[in-house]
């Protein structure tokens, strides 16, 4: 967690790192949060970035086997 927020770490890397935002969509995201801490979320990460790739890859694979469990019904509606 990000100190003072109840935005995590990960949300952020993700938000960057994997969708693309900038450091301003970011902050526009999570007004809560100053581009100071933003950096220090990114500065975390790349200090510790195998951990986090390793979660980041598990919960992708979690997601994708309850999809596989579970799959869209609008998906399905829509054809």
């Amino acid at each position: 967690m990000i100190a003072g927020t109840r935005v995590r770490v990960i949300d952020i890397i993700i938000e960057y790192d994997r969708l693309g935002m900038t450091l301003a969509e970011i902050i526009v995201a999570h007004p809560q949060l100053s581009l100071e801490a933003v950096h220090d979320a990114l500065s975390f990460y790349y200090e510790n970035r195998e951990s986090f790739d390793s979660e980041i890859s598990a919960r992708r694979d979690n997601l994708r086997k309850v999809a596989l469990k579970f799959p869209s019904k609008l998906k399905a509606a829509i054809g």
